[in-house]
């Protein structure tokens, strides 16, 4: 890639600083930091402000609003509960932005695959890629989560912190980032490595990658969806008192071919049984 294709990445991503420094902060403060500072700086801001206004309509309206209707009262976590796992995320935030402004720096400088505009290969290849890297983060993220579990160094100094959270009331919303900063980095790692495998829109990529805290809320506030293919709250439930099925993000489809998965309906029927 020549310099004047790469600068349309490095235009891109000080627009996105521009905008989100320049609303949060005043301009003396972020404005003479390098490049590389004002992009995790943005995307700390804005990961930050993504987790506590998701995280806060989340719980608001599934455990006030709609108190009892897709939550059992006895099953709403505790205050203290919530404020512990918004202390954890908190911890690791800032090492969680390192990855996306990682990833920001190789893009601008022409390492991975990166595309900058849509037109640049029309609607129907940009699909068929976009399609290519989500299976390819799937499948990634799969089995790092997996090895997460199953190399028991791993569990014990990483992931284990995410998992004390075991019962459908210690999970909520605000628990889906409550990680070790390590164990956070390496499950969006595939996330990165995609980028060298398919060509991939640089902005659907920045995307997405803001997309898992919504996402990661999403599955861990209990509610079942039952919306097949889709890896919902009820199974990411089932995995998190189970510690053995269910270790896909977005699909059931890894668990499926693998023989992991545990379906939430099935439970159910056991239990009534």
């Amino acid at each position: 890639m020549g310099e004047e294709y790469l600068q349309q990445f490095l235009d891109e991503t000080t627009f996105y600083n521009s905008i989100v420094l320049g609303n949060l902060l005043p301009t003396k403060l972020w404005e003479p930091l390098p490049h590389f500072l004002q992009t995790w700086l943005r995307n700390y801001s804005a990961g930050t402000l993504l987790y506590f206004v998701s995280g806060f309509l989340w719980c608001f309206y599934i455990y006030y609003l709609k108190r009892n209707v897709y939550v059992p009262k006895d099953a709403i976590p505790t205050n203290k509960a919530m404020l512990l796992q918004i202390y954890v995320a908190m911890k690791a935030m800032p090492w969680y932005c390192a990855l996306p402004t990682l990833s920001e720096y190789m893009v601008e400088n022409g390492w991975t695959k990166c595309f900058a505009t849509i037109s640049e290969v029309g609607w129907l290849p940009y699909v068929i890629y976009l399609s290519i890297y989500l299976v390819v983060v799937e499948f990634g993220i799969y089995w790092m989560h997996r090895e997460l579990h199953d190399i028991k160094p791993l569990y014990k100094y990483l992931h284990a912190t995410h998992h004390i959270y075991n019962k459908q009331n210690t999970l909520s919303p605000f628990a889906g980032l409550a990680f070790h900063p390590l164990d956070g980095i390496l499950q969006a790692v595939p996330h990165v490595i995609a980028l060298f495998i398919v060509p991939t829109h640089f902005t659907s990529h920045i995307g997405l990658l803001f997309l898992e805290a919504i996402w990661t809320a999403n599955i861990h506030d209990c509610i079942h969806a039952n919306l097949w293919p889709v890896m919902g709250a009820g199974y990411h439930t089932i995995h998190h008192t189970t510690y053995r099925h269910n270790y896909g993000h977005y699909t059931i489809w890894m668990d499926w071919m693998l023989g992991t998965l545990r379906d939430p309906v099935d439970d159910e029927g056991k239990k009534v049984m």
